[in-house]
């Protein structure tokens, strides 16, 4: 009996974990030259194993803009999602601060 009282409460909120599992990104778009894709570079700081110092990396993922609304330059937030292509497992969940001059084209 506690075996089902422990399984039905988690059963019926696994969707709603499962969602405030995915990982949340923000960065930098750096390209939107796709048709519903955007590049974002996400910067982070690691410290060396060795000198100790903060080193910058950076890492470029692909993520779905399915109304192309970002633009270069842009902050946004992306959210991990299943595989949507080949390169893209990110969706853009919204759009943080815009850059200075928006879309000139």
């Amino acid at each position: 009996m506690s075996n089902e009282t422990n399984s039905a409460p988690s059963g019926s909120d696994a969707p709603a974990d499962r969602a405030n599992l995915r990982k949340v990104m923000r960065g930098t778009v750096v390209s939107n030259k796709m048709q519903k894709t955007i590049v974002v570079q996400v910067d982070r700081k690691v410290r060396h194993p060795v000198y100790e110092k903060f080193v910058s990396r950076r890492t470029k993922l692909h993520a779905h803009d399915e109304g192309g609304e970002a633009g270069i330059g842009d902050t946004v937030e992306i959210m991990q999602t299943r595989p949507l292509s080949k390169l893209k497992r990110w969706r853009l969940v919204r759009i943080v601060h815009r850059a200075p001059g928006g879309d000139l084209a």
